[in-house]
Protein backbone atom coordinates (compact mmCIF):
# COMPACT_ATOMS: atom_id res chain seq x y z
CA UNK A 1 0.00 0.00 0.00
CA UNK A 2 3.07 2.30 -0.30
CA UNK A 3 2.25 5.55 -2.54
CA UNK A 4 4.12 6.71 -5.07
CA UNK A 5 5.97 10.10 -4.50
CA UNK A 6 8.53 12.08 -5.30
CA UNK A 7 11.95 13.48 -2.89
CA UNK A 8 9.89 16.38 -1.30
CA UNK A 9 8.73 15.47 2.09
CA UNK A 10 4.80 15.89 2.69
CA UNK A 11 3.58 16.35 6.35
CA UNK A 12 0.31 16.10 8.02
CA UNK A 13 -0.53 16.95 11.32
CA UNK A 14 -3.28 16.95 14.19
CA UNK A 15 -4.59 17.55 17.73
CA UNK A 16 -6.30 14.33 18.61
CA UNK A 17 -7.78 12.59 21.51
CA UNK A 18 -7.23 9.22 22.23
CA UNK A 19 -8.54 6.78 24.01
CA UNK A 20 -6.00 3.92 26.06
CA UNK A 21 -6.48 0.80 27.74
CA UNK A 22 -6.24 2.61 31.65
CA UNK A 23 -4.92 -0.59 33.69
CA UNK A 24 -3.78 -4.61 33.15
CA UNK A 25 -1.54 -6.21 31.05
CA UNK A 26 -2.59 -4.02 28.01
CA UNK A 27 -2.29 -0.55 29.45
CA UNK A 28 -1.37 2.25 27.45
CA UNK A 29 -2.45 0.21 24.29
CA UNK A 30 -4.40 3.34 22.05
CA UNK A 31 -7.93 2.07 20.96
CA UNK A 32 -8.66 4.97 18.92
CA UNK A 33 -7.76 8.35 18.20
CA UNK A 34 -10.37 11.13 16.71
CA UNK A 35 -8.31 14.19 14.90
CA UNK A 36 -11.13 16.91 14.57
CA UNK A 37 -9.02 19.13 12.15
CA UNK A 38 -6.32 17.56 10.81
CA UNK A 39 -4.22 19.21 8.53
CA UNK A 40 -1.53 19.44 5.53
CA UNK A 41 1.18 21.06 7.39
CA UNK A 42 4.07 20.52 9.99
CA UNK A 43 2.28 21.87 13.02
CA UNK A 44 -1.52 21.11 13.89
CA UNK A 45 -4.16 23.18 14.44
CA UNK A 46 -4.67 23.48 18.30
CA UNK A 47 -8.18 26.40 17.70
CA UNK A 48 -9.98 22.94 19.45
CA UNK A 49 -7.52 22.26 22.50
CA UNK A 50 -10.14 23.09 25.40
CA UNK A 51 -12.56 21.73 23.56
CA UNK A 52 -10.64 18.00 23.05
CA UNK A 53 -9.37 18.66 26.93
CA UNK A 54 -13.07 18.83 28.40
CA UNK A 55 -13.66 15.83 26.32
CA UNK A 56 -10.26 14.22 28.02
CA UNK A 57 -11.93 11.99 30.64
CA UNK A 58 -11.43 8.30 31.83
CA UNK A 59 -14.17 5.70 31.94
CA UNK A 60 -13.15 3.23 34.62
CA UNK A 61 -16.41 0.80 33.27
CA UNK A 62 -14.60 0.58 30.18
CA UNK A 63 -11.22 0.54 31.56
CA UNK A 64 -10.03 3.07 29.59
CA UNK A 65 -8.72 6.62 29.72
CA UNK A 66 -8.69 9.99 27.43
CA UNK A 67 -5.35 11.20 26.44
CA UNK A 68 -4.21 14.17 24.04
CA UNK A 69 -1.89 13.75 21.79
CA UNK A 70 -0.12 15.48 18.52
CA UNK A 71 0.97 14.43 16.03
CA UNK A 72 3.22 15.27 12.38
CA UNK A 73 3.74 12.53 10.12
CA UNK A 74 5.77 12.88 6.73
CA UNK A 75 2.94 10.59 4.46
CA UNK A 76 5.62 9.16 2.24
CA UNK A 77 7.20 7.21 5.49
CA UNK A 78 5.41 4.10 6.88
CA UNK A 79 3.17 4.49 9.98
CA UNK A 80 4.83 4.13 13.21
CA UNK A 81 1.88 3.66 15.47
CA UNK A 82 -1.66 3.49 16.03
CA UNK A 83 -1.71 7.16 16.58
CA UNK A 84 0.22 7.94 13.09
CA UNK A 85 -1.67 5.22 11.55
CA UNK A 86 -5.58 6.92 12.61
CA UNK A 87 -4.16 10.64 11.39
CA UNK A 88 -3.59 8.86 7.62
CA UNK A 89 -7.14 7.43 8.33
CA UNK A 90 -8.40 10.78 9.06
CA UNK A 91 -6.60 12.23 6.10
CA UNK A 92 -8.62 10.24 3.50
CA UNK A 93 -12.10 10.50 5.28
CA UNK A 94 -11.55 14.48 5.44
CA UNK A 95 -10.66 14.26 1.87
CA UNK A 96 -7.39 15.81 2.86
CA UNK A 97 -5.41 13.13 0.41
CA UNK A 98 -6.43 10.39 -1.85
CA UNK A 99 -6.87 6.87 -1.94
CA UNK A 100 -3.06 5.55 -2.94
CA UNK A 101 -1.41 8.96 -2.42
CA UNK A 102 -0.23 8.13 1.39
CA UNK A 103 2.10 5.26 2.35
CA UNK A 104 0.14 2.74 4.58
CA UNK A 105 2.23 -0.15 4.61
CA UNK A 106 1.81 -2.37 8.21
CA UNK A 107 -1.27 -0.57 8.95
CA UNK A 108 -2.84 -3.66 10.05
CA UNK A 109 -0.01 -4.87 12.82
CA UNK A 110 -0.80 -1.14 14.64
CA UNK A 111 -3.98 -1.15 15.55
CA UNK A 112 -5.68 -3.28 17.53
CA UNK A 113 -8.33 -5.28 17.78
CA UNK A 114 -11.26 -3.33 19.20
CA UNK A 115 -14.75 -3.94 20.25
CA UNK A 116 -17.18 -0.69 18.78
CA UNK A 117 -19.74 -0.10 21.49
CA UNK A 118 -22.66 2.21 22.16
CA UNK A 119 -20.37 3.15 24.72
CA UNK A 120 -17.37 3.88 23.27
CA UNK A 121 -14.59 1.40 22.24
CA UNK A 122 -13.11 -1.49 24.25
CA UNK A 123 -10.46 -3.76 23.94
CA UNK A 124 -11.64 -6.99 22.29
CA UNK A 125 -10.28 -9.52 25.01
CA UNK A 126 -11.89 -7.68 27.73
CA UNK A 127 -15.24 -7.00 26.37
CA UNK A 128 -16.87 -10.18 28.07
CA UNK A 129 -16.05 -8.77 31.80
CA UNK A 130 -16.91 -5.09 30.36
CA UNK A 131 -20.31 -5.68 29.28
CA UNK A 132 -21.05 -6.97 33.03
CA UNK A 133 -19.93 -3.93 34.24
CA UNK A 134 -21.65 -1.85 31.33
CA UNK A 135 -24.66 -3.23 31.67
CA UNK A 136 -25.49 -2.01 34.99
CA UNK A 137 -25.40 1.33 33.92
CA UNK A 138 -27.70 0.70 31.30
CA UNK A 139 -28.16 -0.80 27.60
CA UNK A 140 -25.37 -1.40 25.11
CA UNK A 141 -24.97 -2.70 22.15
CA UNK A 142 -21.47 -4.06 20.48
CA UNK A 143 -21.60 -2.43 16.59
CA UNK A 144 -18.50 -4.68 15.74
CA UNK A 145 -15.35 -6.06 16.72
CA UNK A 146 -12.71 -4.84 14.07
CA UNK A 147 -9.67 -2.54 13.48
CA UNK A 148 -11.36 -0.36 11.93
CA UNK A 149 -14.22 1.67 13.04
CA UNK A 150 -16.70 3.34 11.14
CA UNK A 151 -15.93 6.36 9.50
CA UNK A 152 -19.50 8.65 10.58
CA UNK A 153 -18.20 8.35 14.00
CA UNK A 154 -15.21 10.04 13.32
CA UNK A 155 -16.37 12.07 10.15
CA UNK A 156 -19.18 13.01 7.93
CA UNK A 157 -17.79 14.65 4.59
CA UNK A 158 -20.01 17.09 3.36
CA UNK A 159 -22.76 16.36 0.30
CA UNK A 160 -22.88 12.73 0.68
CA UNK A 161 -25.63 10.35 1.47
CA UNK A 162 -25.26 6.90 3.73
CA UNK A 163 -27.63 4.38 3.65
CA UNK A 164 -25.58 1.82 6.33
CA UNK A 165 -23.04 3.56 8.94
CA UNK A 166 -21.34 0.39 9.66
CA UNK A 167 -20.50 -0.65 5.68
CA UNK A 168 -18.78 2.79 5.95
CA UNK A 169 -14.89 2.51 7.30
CA UNK A 170 -12.91 5.26 8.29
CA UNK A 171 -10.15 5.81 5.70
CA UNK A 172 -12.98 5.72 3.01
CA UNK A 173 -12.78 8.58 0.85
CA UNK A 174 -16.47 9.69 -0.38
CA UNK A 175 -16.22 13.06 -2.75
CA UNK A 176 -19.13 15.37 -3.12
CA UNK A 177 -22.05 13.74 -4.07
CA UNK A 178 -21.40 10.44 -3.46
CA UNK A 179 -24.50 8.35 -2.72
CA UNK A 180 -23.56 4.45 -0.84
CA UNK A 181 -27.08 2.75 -0.53
CA UNK A 182 -27.94 0.14 2.41
CA UNK A 183 -25.75 -2.83 0.72
CA UNK A 184 -23.04 -0.56 -0.06
CA UNK A 185 -19.67 -1.09 1.28
CA UNK A 186 -16.43 1.58 0.89
CA UNK A 187 -12.83 0.19 2.64
CA UNK A 188 -10.53 2.28 3.54
CA UNK A 189 -8.13 3.72 1.18
CA UNK A 190 -10.56 3.44 -1.09
CA UNK A 191 -13.68 5.26 -2.16
CA UNK A 192 -15.06 7.88 -4.96
CA UNK A 193 -13.16 11.14 -6.61
CA UNK A 194 -16.50 12.53 -7.84
CA UNK A 195 -20.69 11.87 -7.75
CA UNK A 196 -21.26 8.57 -7.75
CA UNK A 197 -23.89 6.17 -6.78
CA UNK A 198 -22.29 2.66 -4.93
CA UNK A 199 -24.74 -0.21 -4.29
CA UNK A 200 -21.61 -2.74 -4.40
CA UNK A 201 -18.82 -3.34 -2.60
CA UNK A 202 -15.11 -0.55 -3.27
CA UNK A 203 -12.49 -2.89 -2.18
CA UNK A 204 -9.41 -1.01 -0.47
CA UNK A 205 -7.14 0.31 -3.00
CA UNK A 206 -9.84 1.20 -5.68
CA UNK A 207 -10.98 4.20 -6.83
CA UNK A 208 -14.01 5.37 -9.19
CA UNK A 209 -14.34 8.08 -11.00
CA UNK A 210 -16.91 10.71 -11.37
CA UNK A 211 -20.66 9.63 -12.65
CA UNK A 212 -20.04 6.62 -11.84
CA UNK A 213 -22.23 3.75 -10.75
CA UNK A 214 -21.30 0.47 -8.89
CA UNK A 215 -24.54 -1.81 -9.27
CA UNK A 216 -26.35 -3.61 -6.57
CA UNK A 217 -24.36 -6.62 -5.39
CA UNK A 218 -21.58 -5.66 -7.40
CA UNK A 219 -17.75 -6.14 -6.82
CA UNK A 220 -14.34 -4.42 -7.77
CA UNK A 221 -11.43 -6.24 -7.09
CA UNK A 222 -8.50 -4.68 -4.10
CA UNK A 223 -5.57 -5.20 -2.90
CA UNK A 224 -6.04 -6.56 0.35
CA UNK A 225 -6.71 -10.54 -0.27
CA UNK A 226 -5.02 -12.86 -2.91
CA UNK A 227 -2.09 -10.92 -3.26
CA UNK A 228 -3.43 -8.45 -5.53
CA UNK A 229 -1.14 -5.53 -6.20
CA UNK A 230 -2.67 -3.65 -8.78
CA UNK A 231 -4.72 -0.81 -7.88
CA UNK A 232 -7.80 -0.73 -9.64
CA UNK A 233 -9.02 2.45 -10.94
CA UNK A 234 -12.91 3.06 -12.78
CA UNK A 235 -12.88 5.80 -14.82
CA UNK A 236 -15.94 8.65 -15.02
CA UNK A 237 -19.93 7.78 -16.34
CA UNK A 238 -18.96 4.12 -16.01
CA UNK A 239 -21.44 1.12 -15.22
CA UNK A 240 -20.90 -1.70 -13.07
CA UNK A 241 -23.56 -4.36 -13.53
CA UNK A 242 -25.56 -5.75 -10.33
CA UNK A 243 -23.55 -8.65 -9.20
CA UNK A 244 -20.65 -8.04 -11.75
CA UNK A 245 -17.28 -8.32 -11.27
CA UNK A 246 -13.94 -6.45 -12.59
CA UNK A 247 -10.52 -7.48 -11.52
CA UNK A 248 -9.22 -5.06 -14.42
CA UNK A 249 -9.50 -1.22 -14.79
CA UNK A 250 -11.85 0.59 -16.58
CA UNK A 251 -11.59 3.52 -18.78
CA UNK A 252 -14.32 6.39 -19.27
CA UNK A 253 -17.80 5.44 -20.54
CA UNK A 254 -17.43 1.73 -20.16
CA UNK A 255 -20.19 -0.88 -18.99
CA UNK A 256 -19.98 -4.44 -17.30
CA UNK A 257 -23.36 -6.58 -17.93
CA UNK A 258 -25.11 -7.54 -14.98
CA UNK A 259 -23.70 -10.92 -13.68
CA UNK A 260 -20.41 -10.68 -15.17
CA UNK A 261 -17.07 -10.85 -13.53
CA UNK A 262 -14.27 -10.06 -15.16
CA UNK A 263 -10.59 -10.96 -14.19
CA UNK A 264 -7.52 -10.22 -14.96
CA UNK A 265 -6.97 -13.40 -16.74
CA UNK A 266 -10.33 -13.88 -18.24
CA UNK A 267 -10.52 -14.94 -22.06
CA UNK A 268 -12.62 -11.83 -23.43
CA UNK A 269 -13.16 -11.77 -27.45
CA UNK A 270 -12.54 -8.51 -28.98
CA UNK A 271 -15.36 -8.07 -31.60
CA UNK A 272 -14.23 -6.29 -34.58
CA UNK A 273 -16.29 -3.31 -35.35
CA UNK A 274 -18.83 -4.14 -33.34
CA UNK A 275 -22.28 -3.57 -36.32
CA UNK A 276 -24.54 -5.75 -36.42
CA UNK A 277 -25.06 -8.59 -38.63
CA UNK A 278 -27.81 -9.65 -40.79
CA UNK A 279 -29.07 -12.83 -37.99
CA UNK A 280 -28.97 -9.80 -35.44
CA UNK A 281 -26.21 -11.07 -33.95
CA UNK A 282 -22.42 -9.06 -34.02
CA UNK A 283 -20.25 -9.22 -36.68
CA UNK A 284 -16.54 -10.34 -35.97
CA UNK A 285 -14.82 -8.69 -38.45
CA UNK A 286 -11.11 -8.85 -37.14
CA UNK A 287 -12.14 -10.71 -33.82
CA UNK A 288 -9.34 -11.95 -31.57
CA UNK A 289 -9.06 -13.36 -28.15
CA UNK A 290 -6.67 -11.66 -25.19
CA UNK A 291 -6.77 -11.42 -21.91
CA UNK A 292 -8.55 -8.82 -20.07
CA UNK A 293 -5.70 -7.26 -18.49
CA UNK A 294 -5.02 -5.81 -21.64
CA UNK A 295 -8.10 -3.94 -22.06
CA UNK A 296 -7.43 -2.91 -18.82
CA UNK A 297 -8.03 1.10 -18.38
CA UNK A 298 -9.48 1.31 -22.41
CA UNK A 299 -12.61 3.86 -22.82
CA UNK A 300 -15.55 3.18 -24.35
CA UNK A 301 -15.73 -0.86 -23.91
CA UNK A 302 -19.23 -2.66 -23.41
CA UNK A 303 -18.12 -6.04 -21.26
CA UNK A 304 -20.61 -8.88 -21.81
CA UNK A 305 -21.39 -12.90 -21.90
CA UNK A 306 -22.70 -14.17 -25.17
CA UNK A 307 -26.10 -15.67 -24.03
CA UNK A 308 -25.33 -18.71 -26.70
CA UNK A 309 -21.83 -19.88 -26.58
CA UNK A 310 -20.86 -18.47 -22.69
CA UNK A 311 -18.11 -16.56 -24.29
CA UNK A 312 -17.39 -13.19 -22.88
CA UNK A 313 -17.55 -10.53 -25.39
CA UNK A 314 -16.24 -6.90 -25.55
CA UNK A 315 -17.96 -4.14 -28.13
CA UNK A 316 -17.30 -0.50 -28.39
CA UNK A 317 -18.89 1.68 -27.40
CA UNK A 318 -18.21 4.83 -29.17
CA UNK A 319 -20.50 8.45 -28.62
CA UNK A 320 -22.44 6.88 -25.78
CA UNK A 321 -22.18 7.68 -21.82
CA UNK A 322 -23.66 6.51 -19.09
CA UNK A 323 -25.80 8.86 -16.94
CA UNK A 324 -26.53 9.51 -13.55
CA UNK A 325 -29.83 10.28 -11.75
CA UNK A 326 -28.56 13.91 -11.26
CA UNK A 327 -31.79 14.98 -8.32
CA UNK A 328 -29.85 11.86 -6.33
CA UNK A 329 -26.99 13.40 -6.06
CA UNK A 330 -28.21 16.99 -4.89
CA UNK A 331 -27.44 16.41 -1.52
Amino acid sequence: MTSTHSDAPRYAAGLGLATVVAEGPKAGTILDVWYPNPVLAREADTSLDADLRGAAVPDAERNVTAEILERVIDLDEAPKDAADAYLRLHLLSHRLVQPNTLNLDGIFGLLANVAWTSRGPVLAEELQFTLLRLRASGNVTVLSVDKFPRMVDYVVPTGVRIGNADRIRLGAHLAEGTTVMHEGFVNFNAGTLGSAMVEGRISAGVVIGDHTDIGGGASIMGTLSGGGKQRIRLGERVLLGANAGVGISLGDDCVVEAGLYVTAGTRVTVLGNGATGPDGGTENDGARVVKAVDLSGIANLLFRRNSQTGAVEVLPRAGRTVELNEALHKN
